[in-house]
């Protein structure tokens, strides 16, 4: 697996032409926690290359706007506030500060919380809580500003209480305050059903968030017991092969598969609640999908080219492209299954940092530099 990384990145070519974008992001994010956990200089080498070719010296975000106000454009940052921790360049903070810049002015739905992107007005996604709260707390933790902390927060509990569904014990994949999507439940506002990666996006988000603010402020707050719940629930529905479905808590349906972006962010969200203390037994699941993941989507062809398949390419809810995603089951199974996507493979980085670290106790955040 960790050669299979290494040439990964080794090859890797921006998901978007070199813009700015959440795709990227999620291998940035994969290499920078690989480099946490072994100290292997090769992983920060891939990390400050590939980041590197798209922020200016001053700071600027190749392909980046501030007013398109897209939430998954902040994910990527999280690399920046790592890069700038260990190097101090000046580029990284600047670059921080953009993006940080985008949230400040980010519109809200009249709840509080950030809309998904300007184009999807008035709607909260589980993918968007992971996209932007914990760059916003890590960049708070950066600049000693602790109103960022209280805000993500807040807009953390606000979202789980809007997306939850108290008949699958489950969370939506979207929200829609305004009604007017017709994906959107009239009464509620939620979409019709459980799609295993937007539960792997929240259930990243959870895990991230508790270790930033520590376990002990986590369970005063109840983000850790709601997350402690929400894992136990998806241990419920993982299949005989240790992965879950794509549509995750509908075996029943006909063509339904075991998908696998979701299982490698539910696995790393299992192994890293174990560290925690969130879930006794997590940590022992989250290995059992972590060798699952190995031993059924690691593929080695016919020429001896190693591929991690059976990865939803992308999945949304809304027009798109021409097409109108309506959030049923049913709608999820028709988008096309690829290899090789940063959304499975960044993940599964994660993951595999996450199991090296092992049973040790928290890691005591190092201090990040300040005055951004």
């Amino acid at each position: 697996m960790m050669a299979y990384f290494d040439t990964y990145a080794a090859a890797y070519s921006p998901y978007k032409g070199g813009a700015w974008c959440y795709e990227d992001g999620c291998v940035y994010r994969g290499l920078a926690l690989l480099h946490a956990a072994t100290g292997e200089e090769r992983w920060l080498a891939h990390l400050a290359r590939l980041v590197d070719a798209q922020v200016s010296p001053e700071g600027g975000l190749a392909g980046y706007s501030v007013d398109e106000f897209n939430i998954d454009h902040v994910l990527s940052g999280r690399a920046l506030i790592y890069l700038y921790g260990l190097s101090g360049e000046e580029k990284y903070a600047a670059a921080a500060r953009l993006l940080a810049r985008q949230l400040g002015g980010h519109p809200r739905t009249e709840s509080g919380v950030y809309w998904h992107k300007k184009i999807y007005p008035w709607q909260i996604w589980l993918d968007g809580l992971y996209m932007g709260l914990p760059f916003q707390i890590e960049f708070a933790r950066m600049t000693g500003d602790e109103t960022l902390i209280y805000d993500a927060l807040f807009q953390l509990q606000v979202a789980l209480s809007l997306t939850h569904e108290a008949r699958t014990g489950l969370y939506a994949h979207g929200y829609d305050e305004s009604r007017k999507q017709q994906w959107a439940d009239p009464r509620t506002g939620r979409s019709p059903a459980h799609w295993a990666r937007a539960l792997g996006w929240l259930a990243m988000a959870l895990v991230d968030i508790i270790e930033l603010i520590g376990p002990e402020h986590a369970g005063e707050m109840g983000i850790a017991e709601e997350a402690a719940a929400l894992l136990e629930r998806i241990a419920a529905f993982r299949t005989a092969e240790a992965m879950w479905l794509q549509v995750i808590d509908r075996p029943d349906l006909v063509g339904n598969y075991a998908e696998t972006s979701a299982t490698a962010m539910l696995t790393y969200a299992l192994i890293k609640a174990g560290r925690l203390g969130l879930h006794d037994g997590a940590a022992a699941l989250g290995r059992e999908s972590l060798l699952a993941l190995t031993q059924r989507a690691l593929e080695r062809s016919e020429d001896g080219v190693v591929r991690l398949g059976g990865i939803c390419r992308v999945a949304g809810l809304g027009g798109y492209s021409g097409v109108y995603r309506d959030g049923t089951a049913g709608y999820y199974l028709t988008e096309p299954v690829v290899a090789d996507d940063p959304k499975g493979v960044g993940p599964l980085m994660m993951a595999k940092a996450e199991a090296i670290r092992g049973t040790a106790m928290p890691e005591v955040m190092r201090p990040l530099r300040s005055h951004a």
